[in-house]
């Protein structure tokens, strides 16, 4: 049994309320042009206002030199050790999009992806179809695709390309290969067993992809899929029962809310744009002790490689600071749940930047950057700590010891 990162002792159920704002993907790589990257390139008056007055850090969100998808990424930054807590993207777009997953149903995410007539992948997110297009096609596959038998099929759109589905019997597992080659010109991967008690699932998943590329065999832009982020759900323990916190996610896309409603978090909703996400946050502000605020733009923009784009949307986000902070948390953390830098177009395994704001933090720069976190109070942590200072500073951990 692994020892917790807080002992149970220490915590306080009452306390100051705390809400962390997650700008995904916001950590970047310095322009070769200007040696700044994106958020030192962005004009951020709001948030360098902020950083005058808090302390400043970077997060290694799991290990260094280990580049974190979405779900570990948050996870950390919940308070929860993502090499303890093991879950697959699947899980937490089926949580997301509201499906009440049980304890051993294997949850898939699906990207709708365009093949050519050979196989071969011509587009793995078939153009981002509007989500009225996507619901369409998963509608379909919902209706004219048979599970084989013993075996219960659930297939959901989540946005956009993104689907998922959900496998319910007996014996299932999650230690196969992705069929997503991660690029195009090629052909999906098969969904290898790592195991041989993986095996059974190896032929029942082959069977049922097969069953969908007939259905779509007939389609124009989505003429298949690929599936990714196998999850076997098991459940986490919650954010009350580890932390004494009720909590709230505010976040556009249906896979923050999963990783949200994994630990336990309700959703506020689903807001249509990041405005209605902030004004949702001060609706619902003070109803719960710990609120999620979630930012996709920055990571989207990352890792299609626009350096200027992905500027662009720190910045819309800095615009949207003064009303975050007029919601009155005693605790205010943002930073990101990993690195997108552009030139990657992709996750890294570069620590980012987090800003700390509340009534005992220890300001050090007037920026919010990378430059200026390395120098700040906070140091260089591991993203599961965040929690333990967020506690503190909202005065719900007691002494430890005599």
């Amino acid at each position: 049994m692994t020892r917790p990162l807080i002992p149970d002792s220490l915590v306080q159920e009452e306390g100051g309320t705390i809400a962390l704002v997650v700008m995904d993907g916001v950590g970047g790589l310095p322009h070769p042009e200007t040696g700044r990257t994106e958020l030192e390139t962005a004009r951020t008056p709001n948030l360098d206002a902020l950083a005058e007055e808090s302390s400043l850090g970077m997060l290694t969100p799991v290990l260094p030199g280990v580049t974190p998808g979405s779900g570990p990424g948050h996870l950390s930054l919940f308070g929860y050790d993502p090499l303890e807590f093991l879950v697959g993207r699947g899980a937490l777009s089926a949580l997301g999009v509201g499906f009440e997953l049980e304890p051993g149903d294997l949850a898939i995410r699906l990207n709708l992806a365009t093949l050519d007539g050979e196989g071969r992948v011509l587009d793995r997110r078939a153009g981002r179809p509007p989500d009225s297009e996507a619901r369409a096609v998963v509608e379909r596959l919902r209706t004219e695709v048979t599970p084989p038998k013993g075996v219960e099929l659930h297939i959901l759109h989540e946005k956009e390309h993104r689907a998922v589905m959900v496998l319910r019997g007996e014996g299932l597992r999650d230690d196969l290969q992705d069929t997503d080659p991660q690029k195009e010109g090629v052909a999906p991967l098969p969904p290898k067993a790592f195991r041989t008690e993986a095996e059974p699932t190896q032929r029942l998943l082959e069977e049922l992809l097969d069953r969908i590329r007939s259905v779509l065999e007939d389609e124009d832009t989505v003429t298949g899929v690929l599936a990714r982020g196998y999850a076997l759900y098991q459940g986490f323990p919650s954010l009350e029962e580890r932390f004494g916190l009720r909590g709230v996610a505010v976040a556009r896309y249906p896979m923050y809310r999963g990783v949200a409603r994994l630990v336990g978090m309700e959703s506020a909703g689903e807001p249509d744009s990041d405005a209605a996400a902030v004004e949702l946050l001060g609706e619902v502000f003070g109803r719960y002790d710990f609120h999620f605020l979630h930012f996709k733009a920055p990571d989207a923009r990352g890792e299609d490689g626009d350096f200027h784009a992905k500027v662009e949307a720190i910045e819309a986000v800095d615009a949207l600071v003064p009303e975050i902070r007029a919601s009155g948390p005693d605790v205010l953390l943002i930073t990101g749940d990993h690195s997108t830098p552009a030139a990657l177009r992709a996750h890294s395994w570069h620590s980012v930047p987090v800003l700390l704001h509340s009534a005992w933090a220890r300001p050090t720069e007037g920026a919010f950057s990378e430059s200026a976190a390395r120098r700040g109070d906070l140091g260089t942590l591991e993203a599961k700590y965040l929690m333990s200072l967020a506690l503190a500073h909202a005065g719900r951990l007691q002494k430890f010891g005599a």
